[in-house]
């Protein structure tokens, strides 16, 4: 993403707290990581833990890598603006959809994998059975 450097009052930041929508404060900086939130290794709830105040410490607690560091540049939107930032804040825990584990990637590949083989498996016995009537029918001609 292009920055237009443009400055973030924190409740704007604060409000960006969903798996559709997340920025992130980071070193003065704020990040809209919502096109990341598939990709990142420790998964979107790491991100979502971390909206709604400085992430920092959160960030370099981490050990992120160089590359990891790099990559954060197309994701810049603007800067925060600092006096806003309040010293303490109460925890509000990000708002995400309730997880249904039958919704999942997961879950399909499951099902395809009991699926799949009894789908082969009917398939080569109505194959057979086809070809034992046709063999019978041509031996009887």
């Amino acid at each position: 993403m292009a920055s237009d450097g443009k400055v973030h009052e924190f409740e704007e930041v604060a409000k960006h707290n969903k798996t559709k929508d997340c920025w992130l404060i980071i070193s003065g900086k704020v990040y809209d990581v919502t096109p990341f939130m598939d990709d990142h290794p420790g998964g979107d709830e790491v991100l979502l833990s971390a909206t709604g105040k400085d992430a920092t410490n959160d960030f370099e607690d981490v050990g992120h890598s160089d590359s990891a560091r790099e990559m954060m540049d197309k994701y810049y939107i603007g800067d925060i603006d600092v006096s806003t930032v309040p010293l303490k804040r109460a925890y509000v825990p990000p708002q995400q959809a309730p997880y249904n584990p039958d919704k999942t990637p997961e879950f399909i590949i499951k099902i395809l994998q009991f699926l799949v083989p009894i789908l082969i498996l009917g398939l080569a016995f109505a194959v057979r059975h086809y070809t034992k009537e046709n063999s019978l029918s041509s031996c009887n001609n």
